[in-house]
């Protein structure tokens, strides 16, 4: 039986700030820009250090440099966990404020509402800060989500399900803003670009569901599933992939990218374009999610 919904905190006011702690730093925290990856991981591992989990770092080398996730443990992870992932790094000299400082500002305030509501779970759940998503290294074995998840894979965790978080910031309120992988969605989706996203392959419809309906139970804003053949290239298009690769079950949370967000890898990826407040409502609905799985 499902328990009854508690009084979960928003609060628009924190996302901004790591949004804007995220989008501030020079240079921008990009594959090159190693001592920016270095000071933000580092602000990633303070905020969590705050809360109540074990914080730790899993280092890693590419062609010569040093990476690093960021790995916040809450609750017995012996038995089985829920990972919840982000990555930090940007896409070229620019500040991701979408893409993806959202998604972390989201995974940092997920944390928290765990440590405040201290929810009973038969489940740990750990939250992974993710370096190397964007390229060159997407789609290749140095991406900080694959490393991640061969570690799990090599010790034979068990992980009830990864849920991905990927630009969850932007919105619209503008008729026909949202568009769409294949034209003939639109006739099943909405047109204006306002809801979030839970994005998975058919075969794992069941959990894709699943998410959709927790989210929308505690949440306001509109929340759509959607679930498509491993050959549409939209559905893999970010860590979850990583999951995938090694046999467990992931979703992706997402404003649908590019297909709405006019400003994803150009210099206006910037804070003030970011809808806080329906920010706010989709990790409500997140948390919901990730303690009912």
């Amino acid at each position: 039986m499902k328990p009854a919904l508690p009084a979960i905190p928003l609060q628009p006011e924190r996302l901004y700030e790591d949004v804007l702690t995220l989008t501030s730093i020079q240079p921008p925290r990009q594959y090159q820009n190693l001592d920016s990856l270095a000071a933000i991981a580092g602000y990633i591992a303070h905020e969590l250090n705050k809360l109540s989990c074990t914080v730790d770092y899993q280092k890693f080398w590419v062609e010569g440099r040093a990476y690093q996730n960021v790995i916040a443990t809450f609750g017995d992870i012996s038995q089985q966990r829920v990972v919840v992932g982000a990555h930090y790094d940007v896409y070229g000299n620019l500040p991701g404020a979408d893409d993806n400082a959202s998604a972390v500002a989201g995974l940092l305030e997920l944390a928290r509402i765990v440590d405040q509501l201290q929810p009973s779970l038969g489940y740990g759940i750990e939250f992974v800060a993710y370096c190397l998503e964007e390229p060159p290294y997407f789609a290749t074995p140095y991406m900080g989500s694959l490393i991640h998840a061969k570690s799990l894979k090599e010790r034979k965790a068990r992980v009830k399900a990864m849920v991905c978080l990927e630009m969850i910031g932007y919105f619209s309120e503008t008729p026909n803003s949202q568009q769409f992988p294949l034209n003939l969605l639109g006739y099943f989706y909405p047109t204006t670009g306002n809801f979030i996203t839970v994005v998975g392959k058919l075969s794992q419809l069941k959990l894709i569901r699943k998410v959709a309906a927790r989210m929308r139970e505690a949440s306001s804003i509109s929340v759509q599933a959607f679930a498509a053949p491993n050959l549409l290239p939209a559905i893999s298009l970010s860590d979850h992939r990583s999951y995938w690769q090694c046999g467990y079950p992931a979703v992706m949370i997402n404003d649908t990218s590019f297909y709405r967000n006019p400003h994803y890898h150009k210099p206006s990826d910037t804070i003030d374009t970011l809808n806080f407040e329906k920010m706010a409502q989709v990790v409500k609905g997140l948390y919901w999610a990730l303690v009912n799985l």
